[in-house]
């Protein structure tokens, strides 16, 4: 029963004392004011040893323990500077993010900037909060110099992720008193709807229905479009699927001819299933995109007002993957 309210008034203590500054904008700096310092268990340790030889030293009159004594209480301030002076003053700055799936770690590009003259050692940063793993990233920083680490999150869901909340402790250089603060860097990834895992077939627009797939005319060559079950394996595109890698998702690609069944690639949300909720269409778009650039299709993208004309490449594909991201619609 005691233990429980202990738990509660020090995290109540905690919240009051080192309560959240909410997103920091720009280049942070860690005043004097922002970095806490207590006794590590070690240190505590030190102090009872300290407390036991001075009263030793009081009833017997030794010199030589009162020397100790002090000599060690010395090491101790000046471990105690040290600490604190490793991590106050220091310059932060959040760095780039790239986007990412849902489910992938985000990864969280943070700088640290040293503009003092003196060099820093062991600075430990790690993400707090529900979701995080825990696990830390260790700096060290040269005088009037500059390093960065790359913090991991967990995504769950598209959209923008806000970088967590950062921990930045050390414990140098004698382990005896530990300094911390906390950092809310200015910093989001945004979070792509994750590829449904099996893969459908690209949809092709303008197809001639009373024609079966295998039936495509042989008058011009017109391009190449996902391979339908009926193709003729005389009309597989062998050189698109030599750069494939079938093992990692990769599909057949047939020619495709004027005058057959085939037709220009449209992922349009509008036609998908009407059964499907709108995380699944989202998720069977973004693995359309994922495939039609693999393959090299042209294709054109429609997701309510947002229309693109049919092209590919890296600009095609980002634009489609970033509104699929920011979708908010509801059916």
């Amino acid at each position: 029963m005691l233990s429980a309210v202990f738990n509660r008034f020090e995290k109540a203590v905690d919240r009051w004392m080192f309560r959240s500054r909410g997103v920091e904008p720009g280049e942070v700096f860690l005043s004097q004011r922002r970095v806490y310092i207590v006794p590590t268990r070690p240190g505590l340790m030190l102090g009872v040893t300290l407390a036991a030889l001075f009263t030793g030293a009081i009833n017997y009159n030794l010199n030589l323990g009162f020397a100790l004594t002090f000599v060690l209480g010395a090491c101790a301030l000046v471990d105690m500077y040290l600490t604190f002076r490793n991590l106050a003053h220091l310059h932060l700055r959040a760095g780039r993010v790239q986007p990412v799936f849902a489910g992938q770690d985000a990864n969280f590009e943070l700088h640290l900037i040293n503009r003092r003259k003196y060099d820093r050692y062991a600075i430990w940063l790690g993400a707090i909060g529900p979701h995080q793993t825990g696990i830390e990233q260790a700096a060290d920083i040269g005088a009037n110099d500059s390093g960065s680490v790359h913090i991991t999150s967990k995504t769950a869901q598209r959209g923008w992720m806000t970088a967590p909340r950062i921990r930045l402790q050390t414990r140098f250089p004698l382990g005896l008193l530990r300094a911390w603060s906390y950092w809310q860097p200015d910093s989001k990834a945004l979070v792509y709807p994750f590829p449904e895992a099996i893969s459908t077939p690209l949809p092709m627009q303008g197809e001639n229905q009373q024609e079966r797939p295998g039936q495509a005319g042989h008058d011009d060559f017109a391009g190449i479009r996902g391979y339908q079950s009926g193709d003729a394996l005389r009309h597989l595109a062998w050189r698109q699927i030599a750069r494939l890698d079938l093992d990692m998702g990769g599909q057949l690609v047939t020619k495709h001819f004027e005058g057959g069944a085939g037709g220009e690639i449209c992922l349009d949300y509008a036609e998908l299933p009407g059964d499907m909720n709108v995380e699944l269409k989202l998720s069977r778009m973004t693995r359309w995109v994922l495939d039609a650039e693999q393959m090299g299709l042209p294709y054109a993208f429609r997701l309510g007002a947002t229309v693109f004309a049919p092209a590919v490449g890296p600009a095609q594909q980002l634009a489609c993957l970033q509104a699929l991201a920011l979708f908010e619609g509801t059916q």
